[in-house]
């Protein structure tokens, strides 16, 4: 039976619009409904010179099939001020964040089955007067989710992360044993709910080089993250380290594990984008909403000329339409 998906585009002047028309070429399994202005993806299309069939939906009466090739549902979301191609305008934050609310709340109520994210511009978001650090954050919040994971994955790899958008002096401080242990029950249980692994082998980072060189490099590993460690293989996770980050991520290791849980955001992701970029999707783990994003960011010099890749779009769909049947499968 088809579900019905939730597709927002993300910062206007951005691709996200342009990956939303495009993919609109062919027909998905499941009915995709695009939150986004109406108009917006009008004349994206007319930039584009795509003929796309823009069907307006009713939030009375929702779709259960999957539009035609060449079609898009769109459940139309008013902006703020008119888009210029490329050009980023604070007036439009407001807009970004309403199509994610709706796209959110849709999920809790049981209408979409899933959300599936184009980038936004964090930075024009702020500007507009909104502290916003980036879609894990805001979907935590509006989910009343104490604890959110985010899983970065492409074909061979996955990689989750205790912290995420934080400075790195500000990194070390953040990660504590209780942290810890709710990232890697998190990432644990989510693997055998959405993934279907039923006993997850996870590799762990340690925070320091040489994964703190027993002390002589810092003690985190030896206060905080290997007592952690220890008290959930107590519980019969089966985890490998702390490891040096340098050469976890290396065959020998990653050819016996089902993901690697990384300190922070540039430990662990750069070795995920270099094998993937184009290719991998971003998972919010811990949330009652399965929400899945593409890799990359909104790419302005691009919005428009038709010289954009959708591949990690299609892996963002392709991966929330897989965690949604097994999630269906355990339920």
């Amino acid at each position: 039976m088809a579900l019905r998906f939730a597709l927002t585009p993300g910062e206007p002047a951005g691709i996200g619009p342009d990956l939303c028309l495009l993919l609109a070429r062919a027909a998905q399994p499941h009915a995709l409904i695009a939150i986004a202005s109406r108009d917006l993806l009008a004349a994206r299309a007319v930039e584009l010179g795509l003929a796309i069939d823009l069907i307006a939906v009713d939030p009375t009466a929702w779709p259960d099939r999957p539009a035609p090739a060449g079609a898009l549902y769109v459940w139309d979301t008013p902006l703020g001020a008119p888009v210029v191609t490329g050009q980023l305008d604070t007036a439009n934050a407001a807009y970004v964040l309403e199509t994610l609310t709706r796209a959110g709340q849709g999920c809790l109520d049981g209408i979409f089955a899933g959300m599936i994210t184009a980038p936004v511009h964090k930075g024009v978001i702020n500007d507009g007067g909104v502290a916003f650090s980036g879609h894990t954050e805001f979907l935590a919040e509006l989910t009343d989710t104490p604890q959110v994971v985010m899983l970065l994955a492409t074909a061979g790899l996955r990689v989750a992360l205790v912290t995420t958008h934080l400075p790195l002096r500000e990194v070390a401080d953040a990660i504590d044993r209780q942290m810890l242990l709710d990232v890697t029950r998190i990432l644990h249980g989510d693997l055998q709910r959405y993934f279907g692994v039923a006993r997850p082998r996870i590799l762990v980072c340690g925070l320091n080089p040489h994964a703190g060189e027993g002390g002589h490099l810092g003690r985190e590993e030896l206060e905080i993250i290997e007592p952690a460690l220890d008290s959930l293989r107590a519980e019969g996770l089966d985890l490998v380290g702390p490891l040096p980050a340098d050469t976890l991520f290396t065959p020998k290791h990653l050819q016996h594990c089902d993901a690697v849980l990384a300190m922070y955001h540039d430990q662990g992701l750069p070795v995920l984008k270099h094998k993937g970029f184009g290719a991998a999707v971003n998972v919010t783990l811990g949330m009652p909403i399965i929400r899945t994003s593409v890799d990359h960011g909104t790419a302005l010099d691009l919005a428009g000329s038709g010289h954009i890749d959708t591949g990690s779009l299609k892996v963002a769909l392709d991966t929330a339409y897989s965690m949604a049947a097994h999630r269906r499968s355990v339920t």
